[in-house]
C-alpha cells in the first residue's frame, strides 16, 4: 500500500532556499508509481501544480510560476522525490502536497491533479516578506 509522506516545511524569509522531501513509507514501491509530483493550495486558492518528475529524470514538468527557481529531483531506490526551492517569495506560501501517478503511458507528467491516485498529507511552507 502506497503511503506518502511529506517533511521539510517551515517558516523560511523571502530569497531563502528550502527543500521539501516526499517518501513511500508504505510497500516501498514508490520506483513503480510512474510518476511522482508536487501541488500545493494557498488559502481560498485552487490546487496548483508546482513540478512532476517520471521514473526517468528527464521527464521533468515544470509550473510556469516556478520555473528555473524549483528543481525537482527522484532517488527511485529510495522511494523518495524531493524539490529545492530557491528564490523563494511569499507567494510561494501555501500547503505542498506530494501526489502520484501510477499511469505510466502518459508521454510526460501531468499538471492535471485529477489523473494523480496517490496524495500525502501536505506539508506548510510560509515565506515572509
Amino acid at each position: 500500500q502506497v503511503r506518502l509522506i511529506e517533511s521539510g516545511g517551515g517558516l523560511v524569509q523571502a530569497g531563502d532556499s528550502l527543500t521539501l522531501s516526499c517518501a513511500d513509507s508504505g510497500s516501498g514501491a514508490t520506483s513503480g508509481i510512474a510518476v511522482m509530483g508536487w501541488f500545493r493550495q494557498a488559502p481560498g486558492n485552487e490546487r496548483e501544480f508546482v513540478a512532476a518528475v517520471g521514473r526517468s529524470a528527464a521527464s521533468v514538468k515544470y509550473g510556469e510560476v516556478v520555473q528555473g527557481r524549483f528543481t525537482i529531483s527522484r532517488d527511485n531506490a529510495k522511494a523518495t522525490i524531493h524539490l529545492r526551492m530557491n528564490a523563494l517569495k511569499p507567494e510561494d506560501t501555501a500547503v505542498y502536497y506530494c501526489a502520484g501517478d501510477r499511469n505510466s503511458f502518459r508521454p510526460l507528467p501531468s499538471m492535471n491533479s485529477n489523473v494523480y491516485e496517490y496524495w500525502g498529507q501536505g506539508t506548510q511552507v510560509t515565506v515572509s516578506s
